[in-house]
């Protein structure tokens, strides 16, 4: 029997890997005979970097860059020497948690994220896969541009800064200083997100607020972001200001597409092709997912139910495990899951239930009780 499990990390509990090694373990205690393969599964957001890392045998690298609010801090990328990949989260960088109250948006920037990706270039590495959900900023991208030799210049020929607060002063692009080693440089985006740069659906509008976009300066803020639209669309004879994602972690998206050259695709959809799911899942007779906790969001969400549409297209019947299942759960049995389950084996607390020993065991042991009923009625 071959079996293919790529669950959803646990967070604050267990890894992608460490769960999916947890019910090989159970899967092999009654049927040690079993082809069982693992993959890692992340949505593109907070944790794929890890799981991606782990799950594709990588290192991690950690390397100090500019903040959002240009105060250094620590960022953490990984790397796949095999396939000279870097993956990483432009929040490691560039991240509204790394704001905390101190909320500047005008002043907050992506410098950062184009540190990590020169850094990896110097190192060698020509494809990349980047989330850029979470963000500080509404720079248009122009930070981290500027980190790869860019400028952005004003009417008298000085920078113009690298912050949203500059791009109101734009009023040239220069790319004689740009990394040529850009040229053979693959970007692969994680983007679920279908705004566009500008107008009332755009970074501005629909994000600015939370990362601290006050009122009385959306309107200046989206229109400068147009400008520059504009004056980008005339350096690179391309427009994706309208393009779906363009606004994505405050025009990050439009940054990536139009000087960058970058492919934007669902977090999950990216991570899947990263791993070759589609290849490991042909043929399976029964496929493993699941996450922390599943409820009637997990049918909406992407991990999971990414994984179940993947598994029917072949025609492998797919089982969930969660460290916790609710009311409305079962809407995912209309989404792909042939059925679920919670893992947890006695009245516990919720610090007990998240000791990662004690989740691998109540993995393991529900894993190996569904296989033996399986193995009953086959």
């Amino acid at each position: 029997m071959k079996t293919v499990i790529a669950i959803d990390s646990f967070k604050g509990s267990l890894t992608s890997i460490e769960a999916g090694n947890a019910i090989k373990k159970g899967i092999l205690n009654v049927l040690p005979d079993t082809d069982v393969i693992i993959k890692p599964l992340a949505d593109g957001g907070e944790g794929t970097t890890e799981a991606l890392v782990e799950g594709l045998g990588g290192e991690m690298v950690l390397i100090d860059v500019h903040g959002p609010l240009e105060a250094p801090v620590k960022a953490g990328y990984g790397i796949i020497p095999e396939t000279n990949t870097a993956i990483m989260e432009m929040a490691a960088a560039a991240g509204i948690i790394l704001v905390g109250k101190d909320k500047r948006p005008l002043d907050a920037t992506t410098y950062g994220v184009g540190e990590m990706i020169a850094d990896a270039v110097k190192r060698g590495c020509r494809n990349f896969i980047i989330g850029i959900g979470g963000s500080a900023t509404n720079d248009g991208g122009i930070g981290m541009l500027a980190a790869l030799g860019y400028e952005f210049l004003d009417k008298n020929g000085q920078p113009a800064g690298i912050s949203a607060g500059a791009l109101k002063n734009i009023a040239s692009v220069r790319t004689e200083k740009v990394m040529p080693e850009l040229k053979e440089c693959r970007f692969r985006i994680a983007c679920d997100v279908t705004n566009p740069l500008c107008g009332p659906n755009g970074a501005t509008y629909i994000y600015g607020p939370q990362k601290g976009v006050a009122d009385k300066i959306k309107d200046d803020l989206d229109h400068a972001l147009a400008d520059y639209a504009k004056l980008t669309s005339l350096h690179t004879g391309t427009d994706y200001s309208n393009y779906e994602g363009a606004g994505a972690a405050g025009g990050l998206g439009f940054a990536f597409l139009s000087y960058l050259h970058a492919d934007l695709q669902p977090g999950i959809q990216l991570v899947m092709d990263a791993v070759k799911m589609e290849d490991a899942i042909k043929g399976a007779d029964l496929v493993f997912t699941g996450e922390g906790r599943l409820d009637h969001q997990s049918a909406m969400g992407k991990a999971v139910t990414g994984i179940a549409k993947l598994a029917k297209k072949h025609g492998a019947p797919v089982i969930a495990l969660a460290g916790a299942v609710t009311d409305g759960a079962e809407e995912c049995n209309h989404h792909g899951i042939d059925a679920f389950f919670p893992i947890l084996r006695q009245i516990t607390t919720l610090d007990e239930a998240m000791d990662p020993d004690t989740a691998k065991q109540n993995l393991t042991k529900t894993a190996e009780q569904i296989i033996r009923l399986i193995a009953a009625v086959t």
